[in-house]
């Protein structure tokens, strides 16, 4: 078992880590998440003795790392899959850390087998991808078959079928009983694979609680409902009624209602006593990615900003309409909806009420929201597509818009440029 007390940990004014408190137990795989610059490789750097701590302790079985017996065969770790000789071949470098640590070398070829690198064991590690230097990074943790085991980002790098494989492993070892500690940004991944969340931010513990009430405790609930696309009054009336019975409804980009603040039977009742039919009337709970995001929201550092694209802007095209805010964004308990279906129309927001100018999360909007895209124009090629025939070959619209003719007379000089060519031949 790991367990941190009061673990605080400064470089000169900046404190990366400050009075970080958890344990890590055995026989379940713990999730350590937070954004960038959390302090969540100071911590792994800690538990193993690599830095230490300002204030506080932090121990594996009861004592500090260094003062484990044959640590190495207690403890496996993997921080950084490049930590590694690049003129060694794969099973030297194992070698070297079997002959350090007393373990014997044919578990160097069981290792080398268990991660998949037995073909390339004679090649150095320098020509290596890097997903095959995680897979021998994850060797040389296995190496001592230790009981706890630390893993920075472990799929970083791998293919499909070695993401499945970690997730697999990282199961099984857990089943036998050992301390399993994880860190990772792939919030996908890690609702698949952690039984246990310890979340941080700036240094601080946000979070110490399993998967399944991490997410309910930090999302809601909503229920997805669609009425007939071709009976929009149909949307619009049961949208009040729900709105009455003491729901909350945001409209989707797809034309579809998500409904929060009422149970799926009542609002199937709403519909029935309406007369409305449903199309759609599902359950939808949030992923842990979206309950992250809303834990975290106030403890990013980094965060990205709109693309303004100063001096790069294009008017649109004549006829063109900008893109439309996605009504109800902003909104507290409000998250980006799944993409339109083929043919979804977005409407516009109800009377009164303004999307807000920020992303789901409280952060900036996605680059580009609400503002059109200069480079997905393709206006300068209609033009040439169609030369001089296309002006007569439109009757009445193009003569009366100013600002289109003027974008075609720089196409007239091209036209005389093709003879001058041959006379410069002569």
């Amino acid at each position: 078992m790991i367990e941190a007390v009061g673990l605080t940990k400064r470089y000169g004014d900046k404190t990366a880590v400050y009075n970080l408190s958890f344990q890590v137990r055995p026989g379940a795989v713990t999730g350590f998440l937070g954004p960038n610059g959390s302090g969540k490789s100071t911590t792994m750097r800690m538990i193993l003795g690599l830095d230490n701590p300002t204030a506080g302790q932090v121990t594996i079985g009861g004592y500090p790392y260094r003062r484990l017996p044959n640590a190495p065969r207690q403890v496996g770790a993997l921080l950084d899959a490049k930590a590694v000789h690049g003129g060694r071949a794969a099973r030297n470098h194992l070698l070297s850390l079997a002959q350090l640590s007393g373990i014997p070398a044919r578990r160097v070829d069981e290792v080398l087998g268990v991660v998949g690198l037995q073909d390339v064991a004679r090649r150095r590690s320098k020509g290596f991808s890097l997903g095959m230097g995680q897979r021998l990074g994850i060797a040389a943790a296995l190496l001592g078959d230790p009981q706890v085991l630390l893993f920075d980002e472990p799929v970083n790098g791998l293919d499909p079928e070695g993401i499945l494989w970690v997730r697999n492993l990282m199961k099984s070892l857990a089943a036998e009983g050992r301390t399993v500690f994880v860190s990772s940004h792939l919030m996908s991944e890690m609702a698949l694979t952690a039984d246990h969340l310890i979340v941080i931010g700036r240094g601080q513990l946000l979070a110490d609680m399993s998967v399944k009430d991490f997410i309910a405790a930090n999302s809601a609930g909503f229920a997805r409902v669609r009425t007939p696309d071709t009976e929009p009054q149909l949307r619009e009336k049961l949208s009040s009624a729900l709105t009455e019975a003491g729901g909350h409804v945001l409209p989707e980009q797809d034309g579809a209602l998500r409904v929060t603040g009422l149970p799926l039977p009542r609002i199937s009742d709403l519909a029935h006593d309406c007369d409305v039919r449903l199309w759609e009337l599902s359950p939808h709970q949030a992923s842990l990615e979206e309950a992250y995001m809303r834990m975290t929201q106030g403890a990013v550092d980094y965060r990205s900003t709109v693309d303004q694209k100063a001096g790069l802007m294009q008017q649109l095209p004549p006829g063109a309409q900008p893109p439309m805010p996605v009504p109800g964004q902003g909104q507290p308990g409000w998250y980006a909806p799944p993409p339109p279906e083929q043919g979804g129309q977005p409407f516009a927001a109800p009377q009164g009420q303004q999307p807000g100018p920020q992303g789901a999360y409280g952060a900036s909007a996605a680059p580009g929201a609400g503002m059109p895209n200069p480079y997905a124009q393709t206006a300068p090629q209609a033009p040439q597509a169609a030369p001089a025939p296309a002006a007569p070959a439109q009757p009445a619209p193009p003569a009366p818009q100013s600002p289109a003719q003027p974008a075609q007379p720089p196409a007239a000089p091209a036209t005389p440029a093709a003879p001058t060519k041959p006379e410069d031949a002569r």
